[in-house]
């Protein structure tokens, strides 16, 4: 296609990065990203990619798959909920193991390196650093000013711009009650610590180069371990949530946990998984905790030439670990979508088609999240502390990793297909 469309993409973490690498190979959109830190990096520790993102990086092109595989994302060999508190403890609740099911699970990756990988063939010139969005002006070709006084021209405006997105406010005005995130109550904290230390403190059973997740569900707690960085480091993470306080007052985006809190909240785990907690999460006086913040539903992730993409769409907590996952989904099906605009009028109609096939998969794992969160802190009031009444709970994945993306990108194309000849809906 000779005609050329301007994209941009504000906001430069793994959902901006894994677009532009989608988009960059399409000769007719010139495509820029725009972050506002001084480089382009992630601040945050690992995710998971399942089954599903894989299959979307797969389609988005080789080149997409190997930035993982080069990132050195570890495959998890299978996952395993044990109950750690109450008359089961010690109980497997759930589990699914690799090898048995003959499917892939999730591979857990490093965010900086995957981002890094993204961005490597990119060319500089489409990538600027230090530019932080101040205004956006709609009136004629979409303008994008900064706040160094530079300014930008495009057709389609992408926002990538994370949880706090302003592009997000933009298309759904500030007096709307899902155009800002809220806060669950919900906590969490990240550690890493080296293999060898971590598998002599919690034994070579539970830590062993054949990567199993573990999840450990207590009360109103949660202790999570997996591997990464090709089996050199373990990740921890701890969880719980603040009782007795109104989530809606919670206005902070971290909290202090001292080592003291931790201990408290694991006290009547097992005695194994006590020493472990004493030893590696513990072994610092205080840690900087997450608060999860997510979006409620919104109406739409469009307005005219301006969407909305990744956290900035659709924000959850993180108990499916499909954050990173749906972000890398929206740049399948935005990629395919404006691959398929051959000027910026159906370039409009590209993002409408999107926000119609993107929206209700990603609000649905939101609310899925939500509710699994809770049952993973031993807080959901059917479920408890009961392994017998989790019933198949590893179950509550499959509408997210069996997901066909072959088939969602080419419903996409074929809703793009009808609206462009005039019999759509939309």
């Amino acid at each position: 296609m000779a005609s050329s469309i301007r994209v941009s993409i504000v906001g430069g973490g793994v959902a901006g990065a894994s677009l532009l690498h989608a988009l960059f190979k399409f000769s007719h959109l010139d495509v820029h990203i725009f972050e506002s830190a001084t480089e382009f990096g992630e601040a945050g520790m690992a995710f998971g990619l399942a089954r599903n993102a894989q299959a979307a990086l797969q389609l988005i092109g080789p080149s997409a798959m190997q930035c993982l595989e080069r990132a050195g994302a570890v495959p998890m060999k299978g996952v395993r909920f044990i109950m750690a508190q109450g008359e089961g403890a010690g109980t497997v609740v759930d589990e699914v193991d690799e090898a048995v099911q003959g499917k892939r699970l999730t591979s857990i990756v490093h965010r900086a390196a995957f981002l890094q990988e993204l961005l490597a063939g990119i060319p500089l010139g489409r990538m600027h650093a230090s530019k932080k969005l101040e205004k956006v002006d709609r009136n004629g070709p979409v303008t994008l000013h900064f706040t160094d006084g530079t300014t930008y021209e495009c057709d389609i405006l992408v926002g990538a711009d994370g949880i706090h997105s302003a592009i997000r406010k933009l298309i759904l005005g500030e007096s709307d009650a899902t155009a800002a995130p809220r806060n669950s109550g919900g906590w969490f904290l990240m550690t890493l610590q080296p293999f060898d230390k971590a598998q002599a403190s919690l034994g070579k059973e539970l830590i062993t180069a054949n990567a199993c997740e573990y999840g450990w569900i207590g009360r109103n707690a949660l202790l999570m371990h997996n591997i990464l960085s090709n089996g050199e480091l373990v990740q921890f993470a701890v969880a719980s949530n603040d009782t007795g306080v109104d989530s809606k007052s919670l206005d902070h985006w971290q909290r202090s946990v001292r080592a003291d809190e931790i201990k408290e909240l694991f006290k009547d785990f097992p005695p194994d998984l006590n020493k472990a907690i004493d030893e590696l999460p513990c072994n610092v006086p205080e840690h900087k905790a997450l608060y999860l913040w997510e979006h409620l539903n919104a109406h739409t992730y469009v307005s005219g030439p301006m969407c909305v993409t990744g956290d900035a769409a659709h924000s959850t907590t993180p108990w499916h670990g499909s954050g990173a996952g749906m972000s890398v989904e929206d740049s399948l099906i935005l990629s395919t979508l404006l691959e398929r605009a051959g000027t910026p009028t159906e370039a409009l109609t590209a993002l409408k088609v999107y926000d119609r096939v993107r929206r209700p998969r990603t609000q649905r794992i939101i609310e899925s999240s939500r509710v699994t969160g809770d049952m993973l802190m031993g807080r959901h009031a059917e479920t408890g502390l009961d392994p017998k009444k989790f019933g198949s709970f590893v179950s509550r994945w499959d509408f997210i990793i069996d997901f066909d993306m072959e088939n969602h990108r080419d419903e996409a194309l074929q809703m793009m297909e009808a609206e462009l000849r005039g019999e759509g809906t939309l």
